[in-house]
């Protein structure tokens, strides 16, 4: 996980608790990289010494293997991303311990976030039959799955508040006295921007008296891995209807592959707006508010998956020319 805040002073004076928290980012494996070495047999060294996945139908000279690897530390998260951990709660008393039991086991999740630093509960899900196991054995764990849509750039900060009844057993099994016990941990991590977007908007002459835009954006990939796009489109403000510019773009041809784009790469894509005959004019429609010069005209939604299939999503907010 990330970094973890240390306890406070009387928390530490307390007893040692007898249920343990352990949190685990989920996330695909990856194929791992193997380094063939060239010309290893002049060296008197194996071909298949510096290989990850030694096989005799292995190319040698290709840096993936068929091997899948799990990250070795919490990596970067992005903004538009599901963040996904898992919460397990053990019962660390020893088997042969018969003077305590453990029950009423229950794990709560809160996220801070910069515009929430105070915190708001969040759903947890787990496996099938968890939701009754609420009293632990010796060596036992209560799993849940947490999933929050990471919305803002900055610190976040995942609070875990860990609750559970510790029952002390007289000498024929009975309990003679209990107690509830609750610690709460926080585990800190920062939200990076992956797709970093910049527009531009420019006024095109009219046409039959209808108003044209054409909508301009720059994508750059601020993070550390390719991203292969699904669909970028814009969702136009009445009475104006986009049309797209870009691979998708209505033609009699046949549409191109969306694009992927390299860490550190910049794409540009491109919408046409044109004003639409209407009969009415609404208060929402995109002409300006009377006292300012602003024209409301679209808003750009940005979908991707990354190298390891991971779905992530953008959208701006809304984008105004001046007249």
């Amino acid at each position: 996980m990330a970094h973890q805040r240390n306890q406070s002073l009387g928390e530490g004076l307390k007893l040692p608790h007898s249920v343990s928290l352990k949190v685990l980012r989920l996330s695909r494996p990856s194929l791992a990289h193997q380094y063939p070495l060239p010309h290893s047999q002049d060296l008197g060294i194996s071909p298949k010494a510096s290989l990850a996945y030694p096989s005799e139908n292995t190319n040698d000279q290709f840096i993936l293997s068929p091997v899948l690897t799990l990250p070795e530390s919490f990596g970067s998260a992005y903004v538009g991303e599901t963040f996904s951990c898992t919460l397990c709660a053990n019962n660390e008393l020893d088997p042969g311990d018969t003077t305590r039991t453990i029950s009423g086991v229950r794990i709560q999740g809160d996220m801070q976030t910069p515009s929430n630093p105070s915190g708001s509960p969040l759903g947890l899900a787990g496996p099938q039959g968890e939701e009754e196991k609420l009293s632990l054995a010796p060596g036992e764990s209560l799993q849940k799955i947490l999933r929050f849509e990471l919305m803002e750039v900055g610190n976040h900060v995942l609070a875990v508040t860990v609750t559970y009844t510790e029952t002390l057993l007289a000498a024929e099994g009975k309990a003679a006295s209990g107690r509830v016990r609750t610690f709460r941990k926080l585990y800190q991590f920062v939200a990076q921007q992956l797709i970093a977007v910049k527009s531009k908007i420019t006024e095109l002459s009219d046409k039959e008296g209808r108003s044209r835009y054409l909508v301009e954006a720059q994508l750059h990939n601020t993070g550390e891995a390719a991203v292969s796009f699904e669909t970028i489109d814009a969702t136009a403000n009445p009475p104006y209807k986009a049309t797209s510019l870009n691979w998708d773009m209505p033609s009699g041809t046949e549409l191109l592959n969306a694009p992927t784009l390299n860490p550190r790469d910049v794409i540009q894509v491109a919408f046409l707006l044109e004003q639409q005959a209407s009969s009415e004019v609404t208060d929402d429609s995109g002409k300006p508010l009377p006292g300012e010069s602003k024209r409301t005209l679209c808003q750009l939604g940005i979908k991707w998956r990354s190298a390891l299939g991971d779905r992530g999503s953008l959208g701006t907010g809304w984008l105004t020319s001046r007249n």
